[in-house]
This record gives C-alpha cells, sequence and structure tokens, in this order.
C-alpha cells in the first residue's frame, strides 16, 4: 500500500490499497470489561508491526452495553454496538460479547493476521487541509457488479482513561485504534466516488481508516489506512 502523508492536515494526505488485499481487524471492547485490557495491548502492539496500513488496518470500536456496571466508557457508542450486533445477526448468534475480534467481517479467535494474496479492488482516498475526503474505488477485475459503500473511520491513539468504577476501577487503561468517528458515504458513477467532511479535530486523533463494502453487506472487500499526524 502506497502512503504519502504531508503532516497534520495541513496539506493533502492519500491512501492507496494497492490491488492485493488488505485486511480490517476490528476489535469491540470495554473501559468496563476487565477481560479487554489484555485484548487493547496486542492491538496496540500493531502500531510496530510492519504489516500496519500496507497488510491490515486495525480499528477497535468501544461498546456502551457494559456502561450499566457504573462506569461509561467516554469512547463507547450505540452506533458501534449495532455495527456488533449486525456482525452477530448475520453470524446467526444471539449475543455480543467483548473482547472480540473481527478479520474481514468474520468472527476471529486468533493467530496472527494471515497473508492475503487475492485481490482487493484499487482504493484510494485523499483528505485535503480543509477536511475534505474524496474515495475512489475500482474494483478486482472478476467482481461482480455492484453498488459499493465505504466507510470511514477517524482513530485515536496514545488515549488514557483513570477508570474509576465497575469492573475495572482504579485503573489507568491506555487505548490505540480507537474509532473517535463513523461515516459511511455511497459511491457513486462509473467510478465509484466520491466525498464527504470529516468530523472536527478530536484530541488524540492520529490515523485515519477507510473500507469498502458491497452496498449493504458488511464485509470489507479492500481497506486502506495510514497516519495523518
Amino acid at each position: 500500500m502506497l502512503l504519502i502523508p504531508v503532516g497534520a492536515m495541513a496539506g493533502d494526505l492519500t491512501l492507496h490499497s494497492g490491488p492485493e488485499r488488505v485486511h480490517l481487524l476490528e476489535l469491540y471492547t470495554s473501559e468496563g470489561c476487565s477481560s479487554c485490557p489484555p485484548a487493547e495491548e496486542r492491538v496496540s502492539g500493531l502500531q510496530h508491526d510492519p504489516g500496519l496500513w500496507k497488510a491490515f488496518v486495525p480499528v477497535a470500536f468501544h461498546v456502551d452495553y457494559w456502561d450499566y456496571l457504573g462506569w461509561k466508557d467516554r469512547f463507547a457508542s450505540a452506533t458501534y454496538t449495532g455495527r456488533q450486533q449486525s456482525y452477530a445477526a448475520e453470524w446467526g448468534g444471539d449475543s455480543v460479547y467483548t473482547p472480540e475480534f473481527v478479520l474481514d467481517g468474520r468472527e476471529y479467535r486468533g493467530g496472527g493476521i494471515p497473508a492475503v494474496t487475492e485481490p482487493g479492488g484499487d482504493l484510494t482516498a485523499g483528505v485535503d487541509s480543509s477536511r475534505t475526503l474524496s474515495v475512489k474505488y475500482e474494483p478486482a477485475a472478476a467482481s461482480p457488479p455492484a453498488k459499493w459503500r465505504a466507510y470511514v473511520a477517524m482513530l485515536g491513539m496514545g488515549l488514557e482513561s483513570d477508570v474509576r468504577g465497575g469492573e475495572n476501577g482504579g485503573r489507568r487503561l491506555r487505548h490505540d485504534f480507537v474509532a473517535l468517528s463513523l461515516q459511511t458515504l455511497e459511491l457513486k458513477g462509473a467510478e465509484n466516488s466520491g466525498s464527504l467532511e470529516l468530523p472536527p479535530l478530536k484530541d488524540g486523533e492520529k490515523a485515519i481508516a477507510v473500507w469498502v463494502t458491497r452496498g449493504d453487506e458488511s464485509t470489507p472487500v479492500q481497506a486502506a489506512g495510514g497516519w495523518i499526524r
């Protein structure tokens, strides 16, 4: 994957997946879950992996269904909970849990991230100084015709919380690759392209993840990501 950063959103940023498929690795987690810190440490360690942004793009989604235990996770969103529930429904499951890894739209329980040599199509995303994101996707040659949808997540790094309640009460937790926002964009026209305005800059925002699915399907077919600051 080609990544051309020009610092701190002061100029343009271009992300390019390349033709081979790039994995999307999702973690569903919560500050209210005592089993989640080890999983988050595993994700944090990926920032030093040579495959980052080239072979895989990690995103940590904080869910809100642990908030009732006495600690409200400031990164949690009902949207992320709904995303996890949609996956469970697709798999025929009747419940969700944390920590849960999802790799390319499928429940993932361990091992290293597998190498991929299959084509994924060519995904290009650019951000200009006004925080306008433009996306273009060229499907792989063997891909059947489809309407394409892009997802965009701004990611926070090095974020810390002093948790004062719930299962992790009394602990300081560190988070990386945290989804600070999630937007969708319908790609249109012969070039399967579109644009949107990114949300205002948030503290800790240092990376961006973009992935593409077929229409209403949740399984990503290609992903791209990189540092923005």
